[in-house]
């Protein structure tokens, strides 16, 4: 009988691998990409402790060459973006990292989702209390970097912060699910809180405030489906564009021989940034 469960067990475990393998050889042919099984290794050294990772994939996009950019790096970024879009295996492109500087020379860095994509810039949604809204408002340098894994593709963005219009935050705003619209006003985001339950009690208080059905829980909403009661715009909420003067995009390749074009923002004679015209440069890997 022990022989027949043992036997039993390894069947399962290789179909549960097979089925794991057959399911990324299928995302990477869906793509149009060639990617090797993941190397990757970590060793733990005795004593003290330390993680050794290895890791030597290798990357096979189609590479990148200036002819394939536009004059206007807004309009290759777009074309980018809906080119992860439509290649069905990345989870949400729209995913950023946002580095900040506090005025003490501190970086902090987070994810957040970009919500607008103009001619202007990349703009997200924050709570103007945040952290990351609090060091923009001392120092409005700021970074993005994305990475799309199934692609091969990293984007990096340079720039200068600002505050949309109110009118804007509100159409945004009005626009999300009404449990996002109280969390806006439940969450004091960043702030040292008791515990979980605070969340659920300012959530209620909030729910109060409004005349919406109370719902104890934050893993579901009662009032998911009320679409007759307004929210107002919190006076504390709204969008920060980031308007790029650097972007750089990468395209990787074989044995880390990777392409990247960066476009600049030309200088006027006045040394600040010409909004009109971009540089463009190849940058070894």
């Amino acid at each position: 009988m022990i022989g027949i469960q043992r036997t039993l067990t390894r069947i399962y475990k290789a179909t549960i691998r097979n089925s794991y393998r057959t399911r990324l050889l299928f995302e990477n042919r869906c793509s149009g990409l060639r990617t090797k099984p993941n190397s990757l290794r970590v060793m733990q050294a005795e004593g003290d402790g330390t993680l050794t990772v290895q890791s030597h994939n290798q990357y096979d996009s189609s590479g990148l060459d200036s002819r394939d950019l536009k004059k206007d790096p807004m309009e290759t970024f777009k074309q980018w973006f809906k080119g992860a879009i439509d290649s069905g295996v990345v989870d949400e492109p729209e995913s950023v990292c946002l580095s900040t500087v506090s005025s003490d020379g501190r970086v902090s860095s987070r994810f957040v989702l970009l919500k607008r994509i103009d001619d202007r810039g990349f703009v997200f949604f924050t709570n103007y209390d945040s952290r990351k809204a609090t060091e923009l408002s001392s120092n409005p340098r700021a970074s993005m970097a994305i990475y799309w894994s199934k692609l091969f593709r990293q984007v990096r963005i340079n720039g200068s912060t600002e505050r949309i219009e109110s009118l804007e935050s509100l159409e945004y705003f009005n626009s999300r699910p009404i449990g996002s619209r109280i969390g806006a006003w439940a969450s004091p985001q960043s702030k040292p809180i008791r515990d979980r339950q605070q969340l659920v009690d300012n959530l209620n208080e909030v729910e109060r405030r409004f005349g919406l059905e109370l719902n104890s829980s934050l893993d579901g909403s009662a009032n998911d489906q009320v679409t007759q009661v307004e929210i107002p715009l919190p006076p504390n909420w709204g969008g920060i564009r980031l308007v790029p003067d650097e972007i750089e995009f990468w395209a990787g390749r074989r044995n880390r021989l990777h392409d990247r074009f960066v476009y600049r923002r030309s200088l006027n004679h006045d040394g600040r940034g010409n909004h009109s015209e971009w540089i463009l440069e190849r940058l070894a890997p």
